[in-house]
């Protein structure tokens, strides 16, 4: 039987994540768990995320996570979700702190200059409700998806890679930002999957049928 950990940091909708995994594989076990025993023996690997990335950052080295989703980013199927997107990455503007590095880049914030709308209205951060999906490059995640489609997002910061080949989805809100990337074992995203109602969904049944 299938094992998925969800890795609970203190930080992030852990509940939700969990419910819509149970829904769309309700054959597998799905363990909301901080223990790094029990992640590192977990067939995949989830890590939402929600809040600010140095209370987050400090709450994986509190709780002596560090370490296994480091390794896990490297032996297993991979999804992270929002601050779980943005930790993967080096410096952060939020706080000042570098993330786990696994990926090049940095995390900057959204640029009060460049937040306006093609009509001219001021755009609002945190970016907060639905946007739509390019799908900049073919993934098996992004199966039974239409490019175009609309997810879910919260967030004031966004992920800018230094190698453009892992990107794997753009939105625009006030500027084109890298929604998605894929490397290996890795798929993560700025979005909810969680709160994207069927789309949402599909990604997620998509991410525990992926054997890369």
């Amino acid at each position: 039987m299938t094992t998925v950990a969800v890795v609970d940091y203190g930080m992030g909708n852990l509940r939700s994540v969990a419910k819509a995994l149970e829904h769309v594989a309700p054959e597998a076990t799905v363990q909301v768990t901080a223990n790094a025993v029990e992640i590192q023996a977990a067939d995949r690997v989830v890590v939402p995320g929600q809040g600010a990335m140095p209370d987050c950052m400090r709450a994986l080295a509190e709780r002596g996570l560090r370490e296994v989703i480091v390794r896990a980013t490297r032996e297993k199927p991979f999804l992270g979700i929002c601050v779980g997107l943005q930790m993967l990455f080096g410096h952060a503007e939020e706080g000042d702190v570098n993330g786990l590095e696994v990926l090049a880049g940095r995390v900057p914030r959204f640029p009060l200059t460049a937040m306006q709308s093609a009509e001219g209205t001021r755009l609002k951060v945190p970016h907060m409700g639905w946007n739509r999906v390019t799908q900049v490059a073919a993934h098996p995640l992004w199966a039974n998806i239409a490019d175009g489609e609309r997810f879910y997002f919260v967030h004031s910061y966004y992920v800018a890679p230094d190698d453009a080949a892992c990107i794997a989805g753009s939105t625009e809100y006030g500027l084109p930002f890298t929604s998605a990337v894929a490397r290996d074992n890795i798929f993560a995203v700025q979005f909810h999957p969680e709160k994207s109602a069927r789309a949402g969904l599909a990604l997620l049944d998509n991410f525990m049928h992926w054997n890369p």
